[in-house]
C-alpha cells in the first residue's frame, strides 16, 4: 500500500514538474547488475551456505523436540506425574532454545542480518554509488529500478543505464587493482633495495671480518715465533749454565 502511494505521489510530482521543465529519466535492472558483479555472487554464495547450515541446525532441534513429544505421548500412561512434569519441562526448554536460535540466526539483528551487512551491503553500496555518480554526471532527474515492485509497462532500451553502471564498477575495480598493484610493486621495490643494501653491508662486514682475522692470525704467528725464540734463548742459557756448573 505504501509502495503504491509512493508511486502515485512520484508520478504526480513528475507530471507537475513536466509543466515546468523537461525531465530526464533513466532506469537500471538491479538484478542484472548484481548477477554480473563477482563480489556480490561470492558474498551471496557465502551467505546462502551459512543460512543452510543454520536451517539444518534448527531442523535437527525441531526433530529432537518432535521425538521427545512422541515418546512422552507413547509412555505417558505408564509415567508418574513427576516424570511427566519433568519431560514436559524438558520439552519446553528445548522449544525455548529453538526460539532463541531462530532469533539469533534470523532475527532483526541476528547473524544473517550482520553477515549480509558485512558481505553483501558493501557491494550494494558500490552499485548505488555508481548509480548516483552517473545520475549526477548525466543530469538524470530520476533513476528507476526495473527489477523492483515499480511496474514498467514500457521501457525504451536507450534509457537503460545498467551497462553504464557495470562499466563504472569494473573501472573502479581496475583502478583499485592498479592502486593495489602499485602498492605491491612499491613494497617489492623497497624490499629489493633493503635486500641489496643488506647484502652490501654483509659483504662489507665479511670483508672487514676477514681482514681482522688475517691480522689476528699474523699477530698470533708473530707471537708464536717470538715465544719460540725466547724458548731457544732460555734453553741455550740453561745449557751454558749447566755446562759451567759441571766444570
Amino acid at each position: 500500500m505504501k509502495k503504491t502511494v509512493w508511486i502515485i505521489a512520484l508520478l504526480c510530482v513528475v507530471q507537475i514538474s513536466n509543466a515546468q521543465k523537461k525531465q530526464t529519466l533513466a532506469y537500471i535492472d538491479m538484478e542484472y547488475i548484481l548477477e554480473n558483479v563477482p563480489e556480490y555472487l561470492n558474498a551471496q554464495n557465502t551467505l546462502n551456505d551459512k543460512v543452510e547450515k543454520w536451517k539444518a541446525n534448527l531442523r535437527k532441534l525441531e526433530r529432537h523436540i518432535e521425538v521427545l513429544k512422541t515418546d512422552l505421548a507413547n509412555e505417558k500412561a505408564i509415567l508418574t506425574k513427576d516424570l511427566i512434569d519433568e519431560r514436559e519441562e524438558d520439552i519446553a526448554l528445548k522449544e525455548e532454545e529453538l526460539a532463541r536460535l531462530e532469533s539469533l540466526y534470523f532475527g532483526p539483528k541476528g547473524d544473517m542480518f550482520m553477515l549480509r551487512k558485512r558481505l553483501v551491503k558493501p557491494v550494494q553500496d558500490q552499485v548505488y554509488n555508481a548509480i548516483q555518480n552517473i545520475a549526477k554526471r548525466k543530469k538524470y532527474d530520476f533513476v528507476f529500478d526495473k527489477s523492483s515492485e515499480l511496474v514498467m509497462l514500457y521501457s525504451n532500451k536507450k534509457y537503460d543505464i545498467s551497462e553504464l553502471v557495470l562499466s563504472s564498477i569494473v573501472k573502479g575495480r581496475k583502478t583499485k587493482n592498479i592502486s593495489k598493484k602499485a602498492v605491491i610493486k612499491k613494497t617489492e621495490t623497497k624490499t629489493k633495495i633493503a635486500t641489496l643494501k643488506k647484502a652490501k653491508l654483509d659483504k662489507k662486514a665479511a670483508k672487514k671480518k676477514a681482514i681482522e682475522e688475517k691480522r689476528a692470525a699474523k699477530l698470533k704467528e708473530r707471537a708464536a715465533k717470538r715465544k719460540l725464540l725466547q724458548d731457544k734463548k732460555a734453553a741455550l742459557k740453561k745449557q751454558k749454565e749447566d755446562k759451567k756448573n759441571n766444570n
